[in-house]
């Protein structure tokens, strides 16, 4: 905003500088309007064109030769010419809005946007600028009073503004969304932006994050994916626009849209964050590709993006599952277990491997995890036993059905397992 205040000054500099010594061509250009003319409204004709008076003008000429004078630095050269300009003296109603016009663009110019202000709405609202300074002169309180964070006095100055040129200006709109933003007034936000977004020159995304936000604000989410969805069509290879929109699809419990947009995020390289990576393969999970699931964030924990922890192994552990990869299962809880030192795990471990017909491997796994204080021991040497059991190892069966036996969630079953093993062990001579 201070460069934009800043190039402002000096084309005003510049425009002193070619008016005050060229008064009679001043005096001569037309009264009517042309096509640049700075108010477009039906029946406007351009109005006489003023310029200061002798002594004004010879005032304002050695403020610009002050303005100018390379010698000094650009702050002394600032407070050099307002010194000269406020001592001008004089009750000629354009001259002191001239004066007053040009101390606030030098002002503005130099960050004293505040101060600024009082002298830009003294020429303003008396009525006497040219046109062209009139129009420029209300857009630049407005933009003032944007940048102080007077966002409800800003907004009265561009509403003027408009009022005034009956222009549509990309800028304009813009700035009046951005203050009903900085005010939360969010449903204000969509007329202007819309104008915005219809008068610019080419797309900007940042229009289209304020109007989407506008809508996400009040919690209207599907007029946030629409808008969202635009956006991605008209900026197609903006990573992030992608992403975001994958996210509001899973806000909403759209977990087929949301996995597709991700899909095609992610195979064009749009995806840059583990968060997005964990995204996708629960997406997977909801859509019922366990595989997929696992094998996006394995990938990932292996090139060392995704950093490698228990939730993160357990989650990869159990896609495998879903999918009944047991034994790629079994590993990844296996590596979890061993981070968190979790005899649940170990257990979870233990069954994969027992169910992949690993009995020799799930015994170890189940012993790790009753040497770690699992809680649910019936269960664990109910499977300690089948996996005995079908080995024809009786004798360790039998021991670990009596200990299943003091656990009141598996002593039933226990019980009637019992007497199965001492019929298999007399059949095979095994004394129990």
């Amino acid at each position: 905003m201070n460069k934009y205040i800043k190039h402002l000054c000096a084309v005003s500099a510049f425009t002193v500088a070619f008016t005050v010594p060229s008064q009679a061509s001043a005096q001569a250009q037309s009264k009517k309007a042309a096509p640049n003319a700075p108010i477009a409204c039906p029946g406007y004709v351009r109005g006489k064109t003023n310029i200061p008076g002798q002594k004004t003008g010879k005032k304002v000429g050695a403020a610009l030769d002050a303005y100018n004078n390379e010698t000094l630095t650009e702050d002394a050269r600032s407070e050099e010419a307002l010194r000269i300009l406020k001592e001008i003296d004089t009750d000629e109603p354009f001259d002191r809005a001239f004066t007053d016009n040009f101390i606030g663009k030098l002002l503005a110019g130099s960050g004293k946007g505040k101060e600024s202000l009082e002298y830009f709405e003294k020429a303003v609202n008396s009525k006497q600028l040219n046109d062209s300074e009139q129009v420029v002169g209300i857009k630049l309180i407005a933009d003032l009073n944007l940048q102080e964070g007077e966002y409800k006095e800003a907004l009265k100055w561009y509403k003027e503004w408009l009022t005034v040129t009956c222009k549509e200006s990309y800028d304009v709109y813009f700035r009046m969304a951005n203050a009903y933003y900085q005010t939360q007034q969010y449903a204000e936000i969509i007329d202007p932006i819309n104008k915005a977004i219809a008068s610019a020159e080419k797309p900007n995304k940042t229009a289209y994050a304020l109007k989407m936000t506008s809508y996400y604000n009040r919690k209207m989410y599907k007029e946030t994916i629409a808008v969202q969805e635009e956006a991605v069509r008209i900026f197609p290879d903006d990573k992030n626009l992608w992403t975001q929109l994958g996210m509001f699809y899973m806000l909403v419990e759209n977990h087929q849209k949301a996995l597709s947009t991700f899909e095609l995020a992610y195979n064009q390289g749009f995806i840059t964050k583990p968060a997005e990576i964990k995204a996708l393969s629960q997406l997977y999970t909801m859509n019922d590709v366990p595989i997929k699931a696992a094998t996006v964030l394995e990938k990932h924990v292996k090139s060392g993006f995704v950093k490698k922890d228990e939730r993160i192994l357990t989650a990869i552990a159990s896609s495998y599952q879903q999918a009944k990869e047991f034994k790629e299962s079994a590993d990844y809880y296996g590596q979890a277990a061993d981070l968190a030192s979790d005899p649940g795990l170990y257990f979870k471990q233990g069954n994969m491997l027992y169910i992949a017909e690993r009995p020799n491997e799930a015994l170890k796994a189940l012993q790790k995890a009753l040497d770690e204080g699992a809680d649910n021991k019936g269960r664990i040497h109910m499977v300690m036993m089948e996996a005995n059991f079908y080995q024809g190892r009786y004798k360790q069966a039998y021991e670990h059905i009596q200990e299943a036996k003091k656990d009141k969630s598996t002593r039933r079953n226990a019980r009637s397992w019992e007497s199965f093993i001492k019929e298999k062990a007399k059949n095979n001579g095994v004394t129990l």
